[in-house]
């Protein structure tokens, strides 16, 4: 018996068409489903899906795993039926996520952005900047993406503190977050969205980093109290770079875009060719090993 596939991508399909047993089909998220849902035994939604991919899933008696292309879940946990696997994409975006932070910190460091429109307006605007060189880059959320960061800064001579949900050798817990802010110059948050990270960067955080230090958030909006961080940046005490807001899009007028120093890109870090290719080897894998019955990867359990 053929096991129907769906999955979002003409690379992600074209990398398991080969399987045996399997029926490709290409779905987009949108009304126009590519036949019947209920003959859906491996899913892989949109990158952000939409109401109608999410929906879809409750007219899926024969869903089996539903395999997401980005390492956070909280945006699709809730709608994945009872005794589905869900299984995320850790490590398919580690490069281009880590590489994002990096060319975020030095952008921001070295005042790239302001003098962009100093450019546009042609004016020479000369002036000292910090430099990554010599800082203390504290990385908040060392998982995969935070190992990725850490090799890509080795060469710039930096200082790396890691921190994670829980305590390790060479690894403090985020317990110790309060001890280890004052000394940071560039925070990295690259934690999940949990109940237990929302709003992690709130006032008090912000209030314990230093004068001009830098936050970078290349994790989700909500791990950042925004009102805080206007307040913070409009009176150009801290720096940020922010692949992700909250809201998010972030709206017109929002005073975020207009603080100094802060850096915007449109949640765009993991959205490389090169996330796309190791999506795509990910999900042959993981077709391959519910094939063959063998035990999936990236498996979501617990709380995350």
């Amino acid at each position: 018996m053929m096991s129907t596939v769906w999955v979002a991508r003409e690379e992600i399909a074209t990398a398991v068409a080969d399987l045996p047993g399997v029926r490709v089909e290409l779905y987009d998220g949108g009304d126009d489903v590519p036949g019947p849902a209920d003959r859906v035994e491996f899913y892989v939604p949109v990158l952000l899906p939409r109401p109608r991919s999410l929906e879809l899933m409750d007219h899926m008696p024969r869903l089996q795993v539903v395999q997401l292309q980005t390492a956070g879940v909280d945006h699709v946990r809730p709608h994945v039926p009872a005794g589905v696997t869900l299984c995320n994409a850790r490590g398919a975006h580690d490069a281009g996520t880590a590489e994002w932070a990096v060319g975020a910190i030095i952008a921001s460091r070295r005042e790239f952005p302001e003098f962009t429109l100093a450019q546009r307006e042609e004016h020479w605007a000369y002036r000292r900047t910090e430099t990554l060189t010599d800082a203390k880059v504290l990385i908040v959320g060392y998982g995969s993406i935070g190992a990725a960061l850490e090799r890509r800064l080795e060469p710039f001579e930096v200082e790396i503190v890691r921190v994670a949900r829980s305590a390790r050798p060479g690894v403090h817990a985020l317990e110790d977050l309060p001890d280890l802010l004052p000394a940071a110059d560039v925070v990295v948050l690259l934690v999940p969205a949990t109940a237990e990270t929302k709003g992690l960067a709130d006032a008090g955080f912000l209030a314990r980093m230093k004068d001009g230090a830098l936050l970078v958030n290349a994790a989700r909006g909500t791990v950042v109290d925004t009102s805080a961080l206007v307040a913070e940046t409009s009176r150009g005490r801290l720096r940020a770079a922010m692949d992700v807001t909250d809201p998010e899009p972030l709206p017109p007028e929002h005073p975020l875009w207009h603080c100094p120093g802060v850096f915007i890109t449109p949640h765009v870090a993991g959205s490389t060719p090169a996330s796309t290719r190791r999506i795509a080897r990910l999900v042959r894998e993981q077709l391959r090993r519910h094939l063959s019955g063998e035990h999936l990867q990236n498996v979501i359990t617990g709380t995350y």
